[in-house]
């Protein structure tokens, strides 16, 4: 399996526990029977490490499909390569170095490694085409 399958699959499992880990979240401070009900009644919004696994979640999710899809460019032409394999594992070593910045808060730092992850996304593209 090339390395940026594998990159793929373990960026699929990081969103996976940051889901599992924001849920937990949210439960501790809204309750259980929030998070079985049907959500039909409007809460206020997280504050603190809570929101923040929240909001670092729903980041992932505006990032990954892009990294799907030029990992699956790069792969399906086949031109993965070391430079493509780089791509890939910036994407993901940033995405997990990003998650305990965001929770805790920290700011530029963050912003610097979201951008890592993205030079990630354009290094794949770009080997892609």
């Amino acid at each position: 399996m090339s390395t940026e399958l594998k990159m793929l699959i373990y960026a699929a499992i990081l969103g996976l526990v940051q889901l599992l880990a924001a849920t937990q979240a949210a439960t501790k401070v809204r309750g259980l029977k929030w998070n079985v009900s049907p959500r039909d009644q409007k809460m206020p919004e997280l504050t603190g490490i809570p929101g923040r696994l929240d909001r670092s979640f729903k980041n992932f999710l505006e990032t990954f499909p892009f990294f799907v899809a030029a990992t699956f460019a790069v792969v399906a032409s086949g031109r993965t390569s070391e430079i493509s394999a780089l791509g890939a594992q910036l994407y993901f070593f940033a995405r997990l170095i990003y998650w305990p910045l965001y929770a805790f808060g920290i700011p530029y730092v963050r912003t610097l490694i979201w951008s890592v992850s993205m030079l990630g996304v354009a290094i794949l593209l770009w080997t892609a085409l």
